[in-house]
């Protein structure tokens, strides 16, 4: 079979009449590794004893299989042979580099390598011909062309479509290796592909016959009990006849509660937990009893985005508490100016002052309304606005404070909402009153009264204090 070289991508597919499996998800429930790594490249097999072989590498990892347990080959390629042209004497002829190629193929995972082809001037090369004998179908192996003139650039990429039906009798050469030759039109010079297939698995060689974890009543290959005769379960821990009818007792945590917590299949008397959407997602425990994402959730972030959701409950990290984490133990918020937490009149939680003096209150329990001294820190602040200098020329004075003057004593004072009045002597005749307002409001009622004062009032004083 010839394939014209300028062609951008050249397909060769090899078809010799086996059968191969079709692909499919990772079938939880294989029953030997060959069965796993064939469904598909993303699945691996866990080569120690565990509820769960067959699945995702993510997957068998979450669920506790370490990666030297885990099998997913994903194949190789060694150059064998790789000789330069200036290696040979004759520079008259073709010359291809390289000269030999080993491929270990993992069906639906491709390798790929790059092939010079070096020609006279005077024969250019029109077309490449592939003798595959003795090779199974399923082998795809496509050209593409990455620099043209000479020497010609080529990429070459080989992949499997998949493992030959172990049921055909055809080809007793399963898995190969086997030899393809890769030869230009009208010359002699080859490049020589060794092919293999990876679908079979190194751990079946390795049989452990009376295994304890199957309890001496199987053999252990690859991490799974094959039981004796009369024997059943996942570790060869039931009598045939007994095991129909106990195995899903095996399966529930009680009499009244469903097979598996009704999230997974009894399969054998053990419990394969159910695969969800969402690949982060997962149960696990006997009984698939446990969730790692059915935990409470804080600013719509499971366990607060502070923590790990275990069994429904969230563990939290470091400096978190609460039951979704939401809650932080970091006291640095809680530091009042004279550094201590909550100013010594408080205790620190979830990162807020929860103040334990009635009289102190604020972010660090530091505003004290009703304590002495209350009206003699804001007066000169109302006196320099109540004289129209205005908010500019009062900032340093008043800082987060509006003062607004009002007409009448009513307006002025409201017990419910100011916590005491104060009143200071304001230039000729006048009296200055002005409300202390609670913690968070930012008014200061004031009001200016310019009738005769009693002369024992000319002093200033605050009725907090009397």
């Amino acid at each position: 079979m010839a394939v014209k070289l300028p062609g951008l991508c050249l397909l060769l597919l090899v078809l010799l009449g086996l059968s191969w499996a079709k692909k499919h998800p990772c079938p939880i429930f294989a029953k030997s590794c060959e069965e796993c790594i064939q469904s598909g490249p993303e699945c691996g097999w866990c080569t120690k004893y565990t509820n769960t072989h067959c699945n995702t590498v993510k997957y068998l990892q979450r669920a506790g299989c370490r990666n030297h347990h885990i099998y997913n080959p994903q194949g190789s390629l060694q150059i064998l042979q790789n000789y330069s042209s200036s290696d040979t004497a004759d520079g008259s002829s073709l010359f291809l580099q390289p000269q030999q190629v080993s491929l270990h193929l993992r069906p639906a995972v491709s390798q790929s390598f790059p092939l010079t082809i070096s020609t006279p001037t005077d024969q250019p090369i029109t077309e490449l011909t592939l003798e595959t004998s003795e090779v199974p179908a399923g082998i795809n192996i496509t050209f593409s062309s990455v620099q043209r003139g000479s020497p010609l650039m080529m990429q070459v990429n080989v992949e499997a479509a998949g493992c030959p039906n172990t049921s055909d009798s055809v080809n007793q050469n399963q898995t190969g290796p086997w030899s393809i030759q890769i030869t230009p039109r009208g010359f002699t010079v080859s490049l020589k592909l060794e092919i293999t297939l990876q679908c079979r698995c190194s751990c079946t060689q390795h049989r452990q016959e009376k295994s304890p974890d199957c309890n001496g009543f199987g053999s252990l290959v690859c991490g799974r009990c094959y039981c004796e005769k009369n024997l059943a379960g996942s570790r060869c821990q039931l009598l045939s006849d007994e095991f129909l009818t106990r195995d899903e007792r095996h399966c529930r945590r009680d009499e009244t509660k469903p097979l598996c917590s009704g999230r997974g299949t009894c399969v054998e008397g053990t419990c394969q937990c159910n695969r969800r959407p969402n690949p982060a997602e997962g149960y696990s425990g006997a009984f698939c009893e446990c969730s790692n994402f059915d935990c409470p959730y804080h600013n719509n972030s499971i366990c607060g985005g502070n923590g790990r959701c275990e069994c429904g409950k969230c563990i939290c990290d470091p400096l978190w508490t609460g039951e979704s984490c939401e809650c932080s133990m970091d006291t640095t918020s809680c530091l009042a100016k004279n550094q201590q937490v909550c100013n010594g009149r408080g205790f620190c939680e979830c990162g807020a002052c929860r103040c334990t003096d009635p009289k102190f209150s604020g972010p660090t329990c530091e505003e004290c309304p009703f304590c002495p001294g209350r009206c003699t820190a804001l007066h000169n602040c109302v006196e320099c606005w109540v004289s129209g200098l205005g908010p500019s020329r009062c900032a340093s004075e008043c800082g987060q404070y509006n003062v607004t003057m009002v007409a009448t004593h009513d307006e002025l004072y409201d017990p419910k909402k100011m916590p005491n009045l104060c009143k200071f002597w304001f230039k000729d005749l006048c009296s200055l009153f002005f409300a202390v307002p609670f913690p968070g409001q930012s008014t200061i009622p004031a009001l200016l009264q310019c009738d005769q004062p009693d002369p024992a009032s000319r002093f200033s004083f605050s009725f907090a204090d009397v």
